[in-house]
This record gives structure tokens, sequence and C-alpha cells, in this order.
């Protein structure tokens, strides 16, 4: 047989296994609609777990054993989708616990932010509620997310993404252990500048302070200078130690917000080396409300640690055609080498497919969160 036969033959099959695969679906709408009627779970780990053992037991090839599993692995979750959809069209899908507003409520709000004056944070706090916000800071992000948790503040202003040094991992473990929520975001952009006393100049200078993180961001800059680098909690502390310690062999990269906060001098502008360096960051509730033309969500879960799992939780966003834009881990505490995993889609709460989406993960995913939708 030539080839073009060979391929009639598989189009021959196709066509039964199409004819097939509609009349299981059929099958599986009758179940569907037994289990709104009785309140059943969709998703039945046992039952599934005891189908893929017969049908493997049914192949005697190791490959074909393999191939076949996986095939009625999809079989099984293309049903539960379709059924996840039927309970959402019969009202079934339950409500989710967050409140759609027209606007935040900002007007008389207190913020919170971690640093000192003049740091990112603060810039991005001004840019979001305005240059009169009401506002304190605190020493640490912990110390933030207590603030909103025990309602000293309204809302917090949290770095959690940085372009050029990743996440700030530390944002990502709080907001799984604080009943806090995203309510909204701020792009800043990060121009760092070398910043030193009124009368010094460049010369002058011997020692260096900032965060970790913008020193390296500055690392090539720096290159070409002898001086010593010293590490601080963030850059503002350091622009206030060097106003504070009326040195001028003292310098702190930081930004040009930080300079107009402690009086000091911009003696060179722009001296990270890339020039798309941003952070993202986010303002953060205890009240789990969301504005209604919000358009991004964050979520957790975790999986099982076995293989695929990641993979069928992911196929969720692709069945209902949601846009995922970014995905993390973090390891979970006290159990070694599994994960927790945060993802960023786009869509509002209020979507049909975000509902359904969002209801096949809790049902398959161990301890999911909604972060928020922002």
């Amino acid at each position: 047989m030539d080839l073009a036969q060979l391929r009639e033959q598989i189009d021959e099959i196709d066509a039964g296994i199409v004819e097939l695969y509609e009349k299981r679906m059929e099958v599986c709408k009758n179940v569907a609609e037994y289990k709104i009627s009785t309140g059943k779970k969709v998703f039945d780990s046992a039952r599934e777990q005891e189908k893929l053992e017969k049908v493997k037991a049914m192949v005697r090839d190791d490959f074909n054993r393999h191939g076949v599993e996986e095939l009625f692995e999809q079989l099984m979750s293309m049903s539960r989708k379709m059924q996840y959809r039927l309970l959402a069209q019969n009202g079934s899908m339950g409500r989710l616990p967050f409140i759609a507003v027209d606007e935040l409520d900002t007007g008389k709000a207190r913020v919170v932010f971690q640093g000192s004056e003049g740091s990112y944070s603060q810039e991005a706090m001004k840019k979001f509620f305005g240059g009169n916000v009401n506002s304190f800071h605190v020493q640490t992000f912990r110390d933030a997310m207590s603030a909103i948790e025990e309602g000293s503040a309204d809302f917090a202003v949290l770095p959690i993404e940085n372009s050029t040094a990743g996440i700030v991992s530390e944002i990502y473990d709080l907001l799984v252990e604080f009943e806090n929520y995203i309510v909204g975001e701020q792009i800043i952009e990060i121009r760092h500048c070398l910043l030193a006393l009124p009368d010094a100049e460049k010369e002058d200078i011997r020692t260096v302070y900032s965060h970790p993180q913008s020193l390296m961001q500055c690392a090539r800059y720096l290159q070409g200078y002898d001086w010593q680098q010293i590490s601080m909690k963030n850059n503002a502390f350091a622009a206030g130690k060097v106003a504070r310690d009326m040195d001028k062999t003292q310098a702190a990269i930081a930004g040009e917000h930080a300079a107009e906060a402690y009086g000091l001098k911009v003696l060179e502008r722009d001296i990270n080396q890339s020039d798309t360096n941003s952070t993202r960051f986010i303002v953060v509730s205890n009240q789990k409300v969301f504005k209604k033309d919000a358009g991004k969500i964050s979520i957790c879960f975790e999986v099982p640690h076995r293989s695929g799992s990641l993979y069928h939780m992911l196929s969720h966003f692709i069945y209902n055609n949601l846009n995922m834009c970014k995905i993390e881990s973090r390891p979970i505490e006290d159990r070694n080498w599994e994960y927790r995993f945060f993802i960023d889609f786009e869509g509002n709460l209020a979507d049909e497919a975000v509902k359904n989406a969002l209801r096949g993960l809790r049902d398959e995913t161990r301890n999911m969160k909604i972060l928020g939708n922002y």
C-alpha cells in the first residue's frame, strides 16, 4: 500500500474516533446533569484513576499503554471542563467571595509603604494615590502586611517584581500567609542616581551605599571606580545615612526622589546599565474587592507531586481561552521539593470563562487562593 492509501485508512479511523468522542461527550452531559441534581463534585480522583488502570490493562504494548493513558487523561479532562461549563450555565458554580466596585475607596485612605522617605515605594505610592496621600512607612514588608491586616492602614504599596532583578520572593510568601488581596498595581521606571552631600564631588567619594540589587544593577558603572560598596536595607536608607553622617566621602545610589527628600546632590543620573529597568508595585488591601474594569487576576495553588500535574492545571487556561501573563514557583515550607505556583492571567472575576477556569482549578488543585483582581 502506498502513502496515500495509508492516509485514507487513518482518515477513516479518525472519523470513527470523532464520532465516538461526540457520543462520549453526550453521555458526559447526562453525568453532569446528574451531578447538578445531586450536588456531587465534578472531579472524582479515585474514579478517574480506576478508569485509567482499566484502559491501560487493555493494552499489551508499553508504548501504547502510555499513549492510551495520556489519551484518556485528556478525554476525562475535556469531560470535566464541559461539566464545569454546564454547572455555570445552570447557576451552580457558587459566588466568588469578592465584591465588584466602581472605584477603590481611596479618599480618606491611610497608606503604608516599606522603607523610608525618598524610597521608590513612596514614589509608587504617590503616583497611585496622589501627592497628598495620608501615609506612613515601616521597616519590613511583614510590618506593612500586618498594618493592613490589623486595620492601622487601608492599603499597602509593596514591590513585587523588577524587570532586571526578578521577583521579590518574600512578597509572594506573605501574600499566601496573610488574608490580604491585590487591588491595584503601579509600575515605576527605575533611574538610579549617584547622590552625595551638596559640597561633595565625584573625586571625593570612597564608599557607596545602596540596596544589593541596586548595586548589582549599577555594576557596570561602579566597575570604573575603586569605591567600597556596602549593602543597605533599601536605597532610601542609604541616602538617609549619607545625609546624617555628613561625610562627603560617602555616596548613595538611589532615585532623584531620595535626593529631594534628604537634601543631597545628584552627582550623576541614570547610572543603571539597563535603560528599561522598571519595578512593579502592588497595592494591597484586607478587603476582597475588585474594580469592575479590572483586567488581571493573580492566583496561587499547589499540585500533587507527580508527573503531568501542572500541565493538567494549565489546561484550564487554554480551554477557557485565557491568556496567562506570568508563572512563578516558590518552595513549600517543610515539604522538600514541593512547590506552590503563582499565576497572573488576563481576565475579570465577573467573566464566565474566568469562573469556569477557577472552578476547575479549585476542584483539582490544593489550597488555591485568589490573590486579587486588579
